[in-house]
Protein backbone atom coordinates (compact mmCIF):
# COMPACT_ATOMS: atom_id res chain seq x y z
CA UNK A 1 0.00 0.00 0.00
CA UNK A 2 1.13 3.55 -0.50
CA UNK A 3 3.77 4.30 2.11
CA UNK A 4 3.14 8.02 1.88
CA UNK A 5 -0.16 8.08 3.75
CA UNK A 6 -0.46 10.47 6.69
CA UNK A 7 -3.44 8.99 8.50
CA UNK A 8 -2.04 5.57 9.33
CA UNK A 9 -4.98 4.09 7.41
CA UNK A 10 -4.19 3.97 3.68
CA UNK A 11 -4.53 5.95 0.52
CA UNK A 12 -7.02 4.99 -2.17
CA UNK A 13 -5.03 6.60 -5.02
CA UNK A 14 -1.42 7.69 -5.48
CA UNK A 15 1.20 8.48 -8.10
CA UNK A 16 4.12 6.10 -8.66
CA UNK A 17 7.16 8.24 -9.58
CA UNK A 18 9.18 5.23 -10.72
CA UNK A 19 6.68 4.32 -13.46
CA UNK A 20 4.72 7.54 -13.96
CA UNK A 21 1.54 5.55 -13.46
CA UNK A 22 -1.29 6.22 -11.04
CA UNK A 23 -2.25 3.38 -8.72
CA UNK A 24 -5.65 2.75 -7.11
CA UNK A 25 -7.25 0.25 -4.78
CA UNK A 26 -9.60 -1.74 -7.01
CA UNK A 27 -12.80 -1.52 -4.99
CA UNK A 28 -14.61 -4.07 -7.15
CA UNK A 29 -12.32 -6.74 -5.66
CA UNK A 30 -13.17 -5.97 -2.03
CA UNK A 31 -13.89 -7.34 0.52
CA UNK A 32 -12.55 -10.74 -0.54
CA UNK A 33 -9.32 -9.51 -2.10
CA UNK A 34 -7.25 -6.34 -1.60
CA UNK A 35 -5.78 -5.57 -5.00
CA UNK A 36 -4.31 -2.49 -6.60
CA UNK A 37 -4.46 -1.52 -10.25
CA UNK A 38 -2.25 0.77 -12.32
CA UNK A 39 -3.86 3.51 -14.39
CA UNK A 40 -1.57 4.15 -17.34
CA UNK A 41 -3.80 6.06 -19.75
CA UNK A 42 -6.80 8.36 -19.90
CA UNK A 43 -8.88 5.37 -20.96
CA UNK A 44 -7.80 3.53 -17.78
CA UNK A 45 -8.88 6.48 -15.63
CA UNK A 46 -12.25 6.78 -17.37
CA UNK A 47 -12.89 3.05 -16.99
CA UNK A 48 -11.92 3.12 -13.31
CA UNK A 49 -14.52 5.82 -12.63
CA UNK A 50 -17.23 4.41 -14.89
CA UNK A 51 -16.85 0.80 -13.65
CA UNK A 52 -16.63 1.90 -10.00
CA UNK A 53 -13.15 0.60 -9.36
CA UNK A 54 -13.00 3.99 -7.66
CA UNK A 55 -16.16 5.58 -6.28
CA UNK A 56 -17.22 8.22 -3.81
CA UNK A 57 -17.56 11.85 -4.89
CA UNK A 58 -14.21 13.17 -3.54
CA UNK A 59 -12.21 10.22 -4.93
CA UNK A 60 -13.91 10.49 -8.32
CA UNK A 61 -12.78 14.12 -8.50
CA UNK A 62 -9.17 13.31 -7.60
CA UNK A 63 -9.11 10.39 -10.04
CA UNK A 64 -10.33 12.71 -12.78
CA UNK A 65 -7.47 15.11 -12.01
CA UNK A 66 -4.98 12.27 -12.36
CA UNK A 67 -6.79 11.25 -15.55
CA UNK A 68 -6.04 14.70 -17.00
CA UNK A 69 -2.36 14.16 -16.20
CA UNK A 70 -2.34 10.74 -17.88
CA UNK A 71 -4.00 12.19 -20.98
CA UNK A 72 -1.52 15.06 -21.25
CA UNK A 73 1.40 12.73 -20.73
CA UNK A 74 0.27 10.87 -23.86
CA UNK A 75 -0.73 13.94 -25.84
CA UNK A 76 0.01 17.46 -24.53
CA UNK A 77 -2.66 18.92 -26.84
CA UNK A 78 -5.48 16.67 -25.58
CA UNK A 79 -6.84 18.74 -22.67
CA UNK A 80 -10.29 19.61 -24.15
CA UNK A 81 -10.91 16.03 -25.26
CA UNK A 82 -9.70 14.60 -21.93
CA UNK A 83 -12.02 16.92 -19.99
CA UNK A 84 -15.00 15.86 -22.13
CA UNK A 85 -14.27 12.14 -21.77
CA UNK A 86 -13.79 12.31 -18.01
CA UNK A 87 -16.88 14.48 -17.49
CA UNK A 88 -19.03 11.87 -19.26
CA UNK A 89 -18.10 9.00 -16.91
CA UNK A 90 -20.49 9.69 -13.99
CA UNK A 91 -23.31 12.30 -14.17
CA UNK A 92 -24.35 12.83 -10.53
CA UNK A 93 -21.31 13.30 -8.27
CA UNK A 94 -20.52 17.02 -8.46
CA UNK A 95 -16.85 16.69 -7.42
CA UNK A 96 -16.07 15.31 -10.87
CA UNK A 97 -16.96 18.53 -12.70
CA UNK A 98 -15.56 20.60 -9.82
CA UNK A 99 -12.14 18.95 -10.10
CA UNK A 100 -12.08 19.18 -13.89
CA UNK A 101 -12.97 22.89 -13.80
CA UNK A 102 -10.15 23.51 -11.33
CA UNK A 103 -7.72 21.54 -13.50
CA UNK A 104 -8.66 23.64 -16.53
CA UNK A 105 -8.03 26.86 -14.60
CA UNK A 106 -4.72 25.57 -13.21
CA UNK A 107 -3.48 24.59 -16.66
CA UNK A 108 -4.67 27.68 -18.54
CA UNK A 109 -1.82 29.28 -20.44
CA UNK A 110 0.66 26.48 -19.71
CA UNK A 111 3.01 25.61 -22.56
CA UNK A 112 2.60 22.11 -24.00
CA UNK A 113 6.18 21.26 -23.07
CA UNK A 114 5.37 21.57 -19.38
CA UNK A 115 1.65 20.88 -19.23
CA UNK A 116 1.86 17.20 -18.19
CA UNK A 117 4.16 18.05 -15.28
CA UNK A 118 1.90 20.89 -14.18
CA UNK A 119 -1.13 18.58 -14.38
CA UNK A 120 0.64 16.01 -12.21
CA UNK A 121 1.51 18.63 -9.59
CA UNK A 122 -2.10 19.81 -9.57
CA UNK A 123 -3.44 16.25 -9.09
CA UNK A 124 -0.96 15.51 -6.28
CA UNK A 125 -1.84 18.78 -4.56
CA UNK A 126 -5.57 18.06 -4.93
CA UNK A 127 -5.09 14.62 -3.37
CA UNK A 128 -3.18 16.10 -0.43
CA UNK A 129 -5.84 18.77 0.04
CA UNK A 130 -8.58 16.13 0.05
CA UNK A 131 -6.76 14.14 2.75
CA UNK A 132 -6.38 17.23 4.93
CA UNK A 133 -9.99 18.24 4.27
CA UNK A 134 -11.33 14.85 5.35
CA UNK A 135 -9.22 14.88 8.52
CA UNK A 136 -10.78 18.25 9.38
CA UNK A 137 -14.28 16.90 8.67
CA UNK A 138 -13.52 14.09 11.08
CA UNK A 139 -12.44 16.49 13.81
CA UNK A 140 -15.57 18.64 13.52
CA UNK A 141 -17.84 15.61 13.30
CA UNK A 142 -16.07 13.87 16.16
CA UNK A 143 -17.01 16.83 18.30
CA UNK A 144 -20.65 16.41 17.27
CA UNK A 145 -20.60 12.74 18.28
CA UNK A 146 -18.92 13.59 21.59
CA UNK A 147 -21.72 16.04 22.38
CA UNK A 148 -24.39 13.41 21.64
CA UNK A 149 -22.54 10.81 23.72
CA UNK A 150 -22.23 13.19 26.67
CA UNK A 151 -25.93 14.05 26.46
CA UNK A 152 -26.66 10.35 26.61
CA UNK A 153 -24.98 10.39 30.03
CA UNK A 154 -24.26 6.66 29.94
CA UNK A 155 -20.45 6.48 29.75
CA UNK A 156 -20.40 2.69 29.95
CA UNK A 157 -22.60 2.32 26.86
CA UNK A 158 -21.39 2.85 23.30
CA UNK A 159 -22.69 5.62 21.12
CA UNK A 160 -24.68 3.82 18.42
CA UNK A 161 -24.18 5.32 14.95
CA UNK A 162 -26.02 4.24 11.80
CA UNK A 163 -24.46 4.90 8.40
CA UNK A 164 -25.43 4.17 4.80
CA UNK A 165 -23.25 3.23 1.81
CA UNK A 166 -19.49 3.80 2.12
CA UNK A 167 -18.14 7.21 3.05
CA UNK A 168 -14.75 6.08 4.28
CA UNK A 169 -11.17 6.30 3.07
CA UNK A 170 -12.21 4.25 0.04
CA UNK A 171 -14.56 7.07 -1.04
CA UNK A 172 -11.89 9.75 -0.68
CA UNK A 173 -8.09 9.88 -0.67
CA UNK A 174 -7.72 9.27 3.09
CA UNK A 175 -9.96 9.17 6.16
CA UNK A 176 -13.32 9.52 4.42
CA UNK A 177 -16.21 11.81 5.29
CA UNK A 178 -18.82 10.07 7.47
CA UNK A 179 -16.27 7.44 8.52
CA UNK A 180 -13.71 10.14 9.29
CA UNK A 181 -16.20 11.35 11.89
CA UNK A 182 -16.38 7.82 13.31
CA UNK A 183 -12.59 7.29 13.21
CA UNK A 184 -11.90 10.56 15.01
CA UNK A 185 -14.59 9.89 17.61
CA UNK A 186 -13.16 6.44 18.30
CA UNK A 187 -9.63 7.83 18.54
CA UNK A 188 -10.81 10.34 21.14
CA UNK A 189 -11.99 7.53 23.40
CA UNK A 190 -15.73 7.47 22.66
CA UNK A 191 -17.02 3.87 22.71
CA UNK A 192 -18.87 3.20 19.47
CA UNK A 193 -21.09 0.66 17.78
CA UNK A 194 -21.78 1.27 14.09
CA UNK A 195 -24.86 -0.06 12.33
CA UNK A 196 -23.89 -0.53 8.68
CA UNK A 197 -26.60 -0.57 6.02
CA UNK A 198 -25.91 -3.21 3.36
CA UNK A 199 -26.62 -0.63 0.60
CA UNK A 200 -28.13 -2.57 -2.26
CA UNK A 201 -27.55 -3.22 -5.09
CA UNK A 202 -23.74 -2.89 -5.07
CA UNK A 203 -23.51 -3.49 -1.31
CA UNK A 204 -20.92 -0.81 -0.61
CA UNK A 205 -21.87 -0.84 3.07
CA UNK A 206 -21.40 -4.58 3.37
CA UNK A 207 -18.35 -4.87 1.12
CA UNK A 208 -16.48 -1.66 1.90
CA UNK A 209 -17.66 0.02 5.14
CA UNK A 210 -17.53 -3.22 7.13
CA UNK A 211 -14.08 -3.92 5.65
CA UNK A 212 -12.82 -0.51 6.75
CA UNK A 213 -14.34 -0.75 10.24
CA UNK A 214 -12.94 -4.23 10.74
CA UNK A 215 -9.44 -3.04 9.81
CA UNK A 216 -9.83 -0.14 12.26
CA UNK A 217 -11.07 -2.38 15.08
CA UNK A 218 -14.36 -0.46 15.46
CA UNK A 219 -17.35 -2.48 16.67
CA UNK A 220 -20.07 -2.79 14.04
CA UNK A 221 -23.00 -4.84 12.77
CA UNK A 222 -24.23 -5.26 9.21
CA UNK A 223 -27.97 -4.95 8.58
CA UNK A 224 -30.06 -5.00 5.41
CA UNK A 225 -31.23 -1.58 4.24
CA UNK A 226 -34.86 -2.18 5.17
CA UNK A 227 -33.86 -2.93 8.79
CA UNK A 228 -32.58 0.60 9.45
CA UNK A 229 -36.01 1.94 10.41
CA UNK A 230 -36.62 -1.04 12.71
CA UNK A 231 -33.26 -0.47 14.44
CA UNK A 232 -34.17 3.17 15.07
CA UNK A 233 -37.70 2.40 16.26
CA UNK A 234 -36.29 -0.26 18.59
CA UNK A 235 -34.07 2.27 20.36
CA UNK A 236 -30.83 0.82 18.99
CA UNK A 237 -29.57 3.98 17.25
CA UNK A 238 -28.45 7.32 18.72
CA UNK A 239 -27.45 9.20 15.56
CA UNK A 240 -27.21 8.74 11.78
CA UNK A 241 -24.23 9.98 9.76
CA UNK A 242 -23.86 9.60 5.99
CA UNK A 243 -21.81 11.11 3.20
CA UNK A 244 -23.09 12.82 0.07
CA UNK A 245 -22.43 13.04 -3.67
CA UNK A 246 -24.04 16.45 -4.17
CA UNK A 247 -25.68 19.03 -1.91
CA UNK A 248 -27.86 21.88 -3.15
CA UNK A 249 -27.41 25.50 -2.12
CA UNK A 250 -30.53 24.97 0.00
CA UNK A 251 -29.09 21.96 1.85
CA UNK A 252 -30.85 19.10 0.01
CA UNK A 253 -28.66 15.99 -0.03
CA UNK A 254 -28.18 13.72 -3.03
CA UNK A 255 -26.58 10.48 -1.89
CA UNK A 256 -26.60 6.74 -2.53
CA UNK A 257 -30.06 5.28 -3.10
CA UNK A 258 -31.67 4.43 0.23
CA UNK A 259 -30.43 7.50 2.09
CA UNK A 260 -33.81 9.24 1.92
CA UNK A 261 -35.64 6.40 3.76
CA UNK A 262 -32.94 6.49 6.46
CA UNK A 263 -33.50 10.22 6.93
CA UNK A 264 -37.28 9.72 7.05
CA UNK A 265 -36.94 7.04 9.71
CA UNK A 266 -34.55 9.20 11.73
CA UNK A 267 -37.01 12.11 11.62
CA UNK A 268 -39.90 9.88 12.66
CA UNK A 269 -37.89 8.62 15.64
CA UNK A 270 -36.56 12.08 16.64
CA UNK A 271 -32.97 11.08 15.92
CA UNK A 272 -30.30 13.44 14.53
CA UNK A 273 -29.34 12.90 10.88
CA UNK A 274 -26.00 14.43 9.91
CA UNK A 275 -24.27 14.53 6.53
CA UNK A 276 -20.48 14.82 6.28
CA UNK A 277 -18.86 16.21 3.14
CA UNK A 278 -16.23 18.59 1.78
CA UNK A 279 -17.41 22.00 0.60
CA UNK A 280 -16.51 20.88 -2.95
CA UNK A 281 -19.56 18.58 -2.80
CA UNK A 282 -21.93 21.56 -2.39
CA UNK A 283 -23.24 22.52 -5.83
CA UNK A 284 -24.02 26.22 -5.57
CA UNK A 285 -25.33 26.09 -9.14
CA UNK A 286 -28.10 23.74 -7.92
CA UNK A 287 -30.55 26.01 -6.06
CA UNK A 288 -32.66 23.27 -4.46
CA UNK A 289 -34.24 19.90 -5.11
CA UNK A 290 -37.06 21.73 -6.90
CA UNK A 291 -34.59 21.99 -9.79
CA UNK A 292 -33.97 18.52 -11.28
CA UNK A 293 -30.42 17.14 -11.52
CA UNK A 294 -29.25 14.04 -13.42
CA UNK A 295 -29.87 10.92 -11.34
CA UNK A 296 -27.67 8.15 -12.63
CA UNK A 297 -29.33 4.88 -13.61
CA UNK A 298 -26.91 1.99 -13.76
CA UNK A 299 -26.92 -1.40 -15.45
CA UNK A 300 -29.81 -3.69 -14.47
CA UNK A 301 -27.27 -6.49 -13.98
CA UNK A 302 -26.19 -4.83 -10.73
CA UNK A 303 -29.63 -5.77 -9.38
CA UNK A 304 -30.27 -9.05 -11.20
CA UNK A 305 -26.84 -10.59 -10.65
CA UNK A 306 -24.70 -11.15 -7.56
CA UNK A 307 -21.05 -11.97 -7.05
CA UNK A 308 -19.72 -13.94 -4.11
CA UNK A 309 -17.44 -16.70 -2.89
CA UNK A 310 -18.76 -20.26 -3.25
CA UNK A 311 -18.07 -23.27 -1.01
CA UNK A 312 -14.86 -23.93 -2.93
CA UNK A 313 -13.68 -20.38 -2.16
CA UNK A 314 -13.93 -19.40 -5.80
CA UNK A 315 -15.53 -16.16 -6.97
CA UNK A 316 -18.88 -16.87 -8.61
CA UNK A 317 -21.42 -14.68 -10.38
CA UNK A 318 -25.04 -15.80 -10.35
CA UNK A 319 -28.30 -14.55 -11.83
CA UNK A 320 -30.97 -13.94 -9.18
CA UNK A 321 -33.96 -13.06 -11.37
CA UNK A 322 -35.18 -14.08 -14.84
CA UNK A 323 -33.74 -12.11 -17.73
CA UNK A 324 -37.27 -10.97 -18.63
CA UNK A 325 -37.70 -9.13 -15.31
CA UNK A 326 -37.83 -5.36 -15.99
CA UNK A 327 -35.46 -3.48 -13.67
CA UNK A 328 -34.83 0.23 -12.94
CA UNK A 329 -31.55 0.69 -11.10
CA UNK A 330 -31.55 4.21 -9.64
CA UNK A 331 -28.14 4.96 -8.11
CA UNK A 332 -29.05 8.02 -5.99
CA UNK A 333 -31.93 9.68 -4.17
CA UNK A 334 -32.42 13.15 -2.71
CA UNK A 335 -33.07 13.87 0.97
CA UNK A 336 -34.88 17.20 1.57
CA UNK A 337 -33.00 19.72 3.69
CA UNK A 338 -35.80 19.69 6.27
CA UNK A 339 -34.70 16.16 7.29
CA UNK A 340 -31.02 17.06 7.74
CA UNK A 341 -29.93 18.04 11.26
CA UNK A 342 -26.59 19.45 10.14
CA UNK A 343 -23.93 19.40 7.42
CA UNK A 344 -20.42 18.62 8.68
CA UNK A 345 -17.66 20.18 6.55
CA UNK A 346 -13.95 20.91 6.86
CA UNK A 347 -14.94 24.40 8.06
CA UNK A 348 -17.33 23.29 10.77
CA UNK A 349 -20.96 22.23 11.14
CA UNK A 350 -23.63 24.17 9.25
CA UNK A 351 -27.40 24.14 9.11
CA UNK A 352 -28.97 22.66 6.00
CA UNK A 353 -30.30 25.90 4.56
CA UNK A 354 -29.20 28.71 2.23
CA UNK A 355 -28.66 31.25 4.99
CA UNK A 356 -26.11 28.98 6.63
CA UNK A 357 -24.43 27.48 3.56
CA UNK A 358 -23.95 30.81 1.77
CA UNK A 359 -20.95 31.38 4.06
CA UNK A 360 -19.22 28.49 2.27
CA UNK A 361 -19.82 29.74 -1.27
CA UNK A 362 -16.80 31.00 -3.18
CA UNK A 363 -16.61 34.53 -4.48
CA UNK A 364 -17.95 33.43 -7.87
CA UNK A 365 -21.09 32.02 -6.26
CA UNK A 366 -21.67 34.04 -3.09
CA UNK A 367 -23.51 36.96 -4.63
CA UNK A 368 -25.85 34.78 -6.64
CA UNK A 369 -26.54 32.43 -3.72
CA UNK A 370 -27.24 35.42 -1.47
CA UNK A 371 -29.85 36.58 -3.97
CA UNK A 372 -31.50 33.17 -3.79
CA UNK A 373 -31.85 33.41 -0.01
CA UNK A 374 -35.29 34.62 0.94
CA UNK A 375 -35.37 37.34 3.61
Amino acid sequence: MNAGNSSGIWRSIWHEPETGHVRIIDQTRLPHSLETRALKTLADACAAIRDMRVRGAPLIGVTAAFGVYLALRENPASLPSAIDQLRATRPTAVNLCWALARAQRALAGTQESGIAGRALRFAVELAAADAACCAAIGEHGGGVLRGIWQQKNRPDEPLRVLTHCNAGALATVEWGTALAVIHKAAASGIPLHVWVDETRPRNQGAALTCWELRRAGIDHSLIVDSAAGHAMASGLVDVCVTGSDRVSAAGDVCNKIGTYPVALAASDNALPFYVALPVSTIDFDWPSMATPIPIEERDAAEVSQATGIDVNKSETRIRQYPEQTPIRNFAFDITPARLVTGIITEHGVFEANQNSLVALAGDDHRGRVSRMVKP
